[in-house]
């Protein structure tokens, strides 16, 4: 991700989240958050999904990934998990977690796909409806490296 891919980013934003982050929050990331790491996808040059992720220690923790509305159900959510996934094992993480609305049947389906398993809950996580958040780890391949 780049700071000129963020205007696409915060529309996507929009279109998925009821709090979407602003333009602000990820320029942030990009320019001072030393544990932000952030891929796009993009086709014919537009960009069309991100993915972001903290880096800490030997955990990832999965900030964010969407894909534009008019993008979806062709398994490109997927696409950016794996490589999320991919990357943090790269950057030496052997496990990642990530936050998902129990109402969220869809995305838990896919973290489950992936490696995800459920071990405990945020009450009142999301600020928009106090909705809890399921908490979510997968171990990575790096993991089992010696």
């Amino acid at each position: 991700m780049r700071l000129d891919d963020i205007p696409a980013i915060c529309a996507i934003e929009q279109e998925a989240f009821a709090t979407p982050w602003t333009a602000g929050a990820f320029q942030n990331e990009l320019t001072t958050n030393q544990f932000a790491r952030y891929v796009v996808m993009e086709h014919h040059g537009e960009v069309i999904g991100y993915g972001g992720m903290w880096m800490i220690m030997d955990e990832a923790h999965v900030t964010n990934v969407a894909v534009r509305k008019d993008c979806r159900g062709r398994k490109l959510g997927e696409r950016l998990m794996r490589e999320l996934k991919q990357l943090a094992d790269f950057l030496g993480a052997s496990r990642m977690t990530l936050e998902v609305r129990p109402s969220n049947l869809v995305a838990q389906r896919l973290y489950e796909k992936l490696g995800f398993y459920s071990v405990g809950v945020r009450r009142g996580y999301y600020t928009d409806n106090k909705e809890d958040a399921l908490v979510m780890w997968a171990d990575l391949a790096n993991h089992n490296r010696i």
